[in-house]
């Protein structure tokens, strides 16, 4: 009997496996998200109708104006915010039937505030990412995991600091190395450039394109148009809380579409020398 709960145990638990390229790790279907105003009587649709497909091996942004549901459908696919209608799957189970534990060894989550409630230095912090992991065969993997999350996002030498005491951008890059160190197929990133300096922003995104490129699926909201451009294989533009496109960068961030949704002129043009996809407001 015993033998027997154990074994039911182990396979709630069972450790996850790497998805092929092209594989669907996350889906969307229908989702409706409402919430409630201020007096608790109206009910505004904050996402609907929304149909999404997470790919292992793609970088895919969100993008779209301030208000538009991007951090709203990236919390709703990480499983910290229920839909009020619709199903989303990971690797093909309805979030509410995977545990915490079990979510937390197929996807890692970069929220869009970083805070810590004690004192943790930030390698402390970094190594929270290796949680999922404890008495598993991935455990042995912790130190090397965490040095190399902490090389990748620039912060090796913010190991001993408090996190608390840290620069906004030092914080973000921290947050960001735990995510990596987590070590899941599923990567979602709320904003992770917006506290970062010019340098660290593409380090960012070098960083996200290697984890897609080396098997994982990666969501990323982003509010710069040009970055989208360069490193998303995929962008889902949101638009009132409904998905407007979803496609390749050079089929979905077109003129027509952006001057809508920013409702502002907006210019998308090759660079002259490099002919990559440059996405500019008009001004004047």
């Amino acid at each position: 009997m015993i033998r027997g709960v154990r074994g039911v145990f182990e396979r709630e638990h069972e450790l996850p496996e790497t998805p092929e390229r092209g594989a669907v790790t996350l889906r969307a279907r229908g989702v409706r998200v409402d919430r409630r105003g201020a007096g608790g009587t109206h009910t505004r649709h904050v996402l609907e109708g929304i149909d999404f497909d997470v790919v292992a091996g793609q970088v895919i942004a969100l993008v779209g104006p301030n208000g538009a549901g991007k951090s709203t459908l990236l919390a709703a696919l990480a499983g910290e915010l229920t839909p009020s209608a619709g199903v989303i799957e990971l690797e093909g189970q309805a979030l509410r039937q995977w545990t915490p534990l079990d979510m937390a060894r197929r996807r890692g989550v970069l929220p869009q505030s970083h805070t810590v409630g004690f004192p943790f230095t930030a390698r402390e912090v970094v190594a929270m990412g290796r949680a999922p992991w404890v008495r598993t065969r991935h455990q042995e993997r912790d130190e090397d995991a965490i040095a190399a999350a902490l090389a990748a996002t620039d912060v090796e030498h913010l190991g001993a600091r408090s996190f608390p005491t840290l620069s906004g951008g030092e914080r973000a890059r921290v947050a960001l190395a735990r995510v990596l160190a987590q070590d899941t197929a599923t990567i979602l990133l709320d904003e992770p450039t917006a506290a970062l300096d010019l340098g660290h922003q593409e380090a960012v995104l070098r960083l996200v394109t290697e984890r897609a490129a080396a098997g994982a699926a990666v969501v990323v909201v982003l509010h710069d148009l040009g970055i989208a451009a360069a490193y998303a294989d995929r962008v889902a533009v949101l638009e009132s809380g409904r998905i407007a496109a979803d496609g390749p960068p050079r089929a979905v961030l077109t003129t027509e579409l952006l001057t809508r949704v920013y409702q502002h002129p907006v210019e998308v043009l090759d660079h002259p020398v490099t002919g990559a996809q440059l996405v500019l407001p008009v001004r004047g």
